[in-house]
């Protein structure tokens, strides 16, 4: 099979189809035939050696496609079935991927649309779920016009949570539409979180890493009340929790998000796509930011 894969760190033009061996699924996981696969930060980051020294390395953990192999004891799922899903491979960027963690397409969905939604759903999901957002709290989300922000402000709204997202003014709208209460970051934050919400705020989480975290804390009280998934060493100086999926990750979100979308209570986010062939322009166009949408590699 073709996969994307580098031999060695640098720039997107290390970016190479490679032939690799078919992979096999092993007890619990599927195989699937990916008609798309997700590109994240961590991709270009990889493929800088900032995050894992080993090479080759291949790419990609999350895609959607139709099952064509199941391993040994997988019975909630059959060959042919449409599915969405997380490789624990890091190998999704391919036309072959094992998924460890899968549920089938929303109904309403695309493969592209469907490939767009495993990690940021799933790092929303254990952010809630590690900071106890629960319906009554108010939760304030720095960086919420991101995948994971938006899944974040959304999946909270789900919850019965009060909801204050930072982001700049054009994407204001867009949170108010999703039910948040829309700020924009930068200096007098702080003021303008405590006018929107005069009782306090319960809970905060960091997705946009931009040394915000004092003033999180400020505004909740406490350290034990912020969460951030993009500022390791200001959660070590600040004494805030870091979530990262090494210590478990919240795969029930994958089983859930299909009736949150299907009842119109979450909006998937815009896909921008680009052959499998042509991840090093994919690479490209995140590194460079704007443009909106969530990056989505396709396979023929």
């Amino acid at each position: 099979m073709k996969a994307v894969r580098f031999d060695r760190f640098g720039g997107p033009e290390v970016l190479r189809l490679a032939d690799l061996p078919d992979p096999r699924p092993g007890p619990g996981q599927i195989r699937i035939a990916v008609r798309a696969a997700g590109v994240n930060p961590s991709d270009w980051k990889k493929r800088r050696g900032l995050m894992d020294e080993g090479l080759p390395q291949t790419l990609g953990h999350e895609a959607a496609g139709v099952v064509d192999e199941l391993g040994p004891d997988v019975t909630d799922i059959a060959v042919g079935d449409p599915v969405f899903g997380l490789s624990a491979e890091g190998a999704a960027q391919a036309e072959l991927a094992v998924l460890s963690f899968y549920a089938p397409v929303p109904p309403s969905l695309d493969f592209a649309t469907a490939a767009a939604l495993p990690a940021a759903v799933e790092t929303a999901t254990r952010a809630l779920d590690q900071l106890g957002v629960e319906g009554g709290s108010t939760l304030l989300v720095s960086g919420a016009s991101g995948s994971v922000g938006s899944a974040a402000v959304q999946l909270a709204v789900a919850r019965g949570a009060t909801v204050i997202g930072t982001a700049s003014p054009p994407h204001h709208a867009c949170l108010r539409s999703v039910g948040a209460l829309a700020t924009a970051y930068g200096p007098g934050l702080t003021e303008r979180v405590r006018a929107l919400a005069p009782d306090g705020v319960d809970l905060a989480l960091d997705v946009a890493g931009s040394g915000i975290l004092p003033e999180l804390v400020a505004l909740t009280g406490a350290a034990a009340r912020v969460l951030t998934v993009a500022d390791f060493q200001g959660a070590l100086t600040h004494g805030v929790r870091f979530s990262s999926g090494d210590a478990g990750r919240a795969v029930h979100a994958l089983g859930e998000i299909g009736a949150l979308i299907e009842t119109g209570r979450f909006t998937p986010p815009a896909v921008r796509t680009y052959p499998l062939a042509e991840v090093a322009q994919a690479h490209r166009a995140g590194e460079r930011g704007g443009g909106g949408g969530k990056l989505v590699l396709l396979v023929d």
